[in-house]
């Protein structure tokens, strides 16, 4: 079961770059999660994944001397989902319908988490360097935060001089 969970249900098996294809992946659910039960419904599964991912990475890896294999993308999925908040949840805010996510928010979370991720500044870096469990996880959830923050940013920054 944990190896079902670490690889995403053989996300982390599809080549090249499991990582990339684990984040689609999630980008996929992310946006189905918010069309049935908007932002709460993906706050909730966001805040289920996590705490699992590290239960099933913690369980399979146990004994290996890296646990950051590329197979494992359940981070990518936690991670992902993280960065998918910042812009559901303003839509939530705007009172738009849930089955309304515009694709430059999506897309904008996709595009800035494979950049944090791939590129690790600052603490993604730092967390990543560990090569222990808890690294695994907490880096892309890092990596998702700071996507979700660019993300608003990039919508600032394109809808503010629109507004003037």
């Amino acid at each position: 079961m944990e190896r079902l969970l670490c690889i995403w249900f053989g996300a982390g098996l599809l080549r090249p770059g499991p990582g990339t294809w684990g984040s689609i992946v999630a980008v996929g659910l992310g946006l189905l999660l918010h069309r049935i039960g908007h932002f709460p419904l993906l706050a909730l599964a966001t805040g289920l994944v996590i705490p699992l991912g590290f239960w099933a990475v913690r369980r399979h890896t146990a004994g290996m001397t890296d646990p950051d294999r590329p197979e494992i993308v359940i981070d990518e999925i936690g991670g992902q989902w993280v960065a998918l908040l910042f812009p559901s949840f303003g839509f939530w805010m705007m009172g738009l319908p849930a089955d309304s996510f515009p694709y430059p928010g999506w897309v904008a979370a996709f595009l800035f988490f494979r950049l944090f991720d791939i590129w690790k500044p600052g603490i993604v870096g730092r967390v990543d360097r560990r090569h222990d469990v808890r690294g695994v996880m907490v880096d892309d959830l890092w990596a998702g935060i700071f996507a979700g923050l660019a993300t608003m940013v990039a919508a600032a920054a394109f809808h503010i001089p629109m507004m003037l």
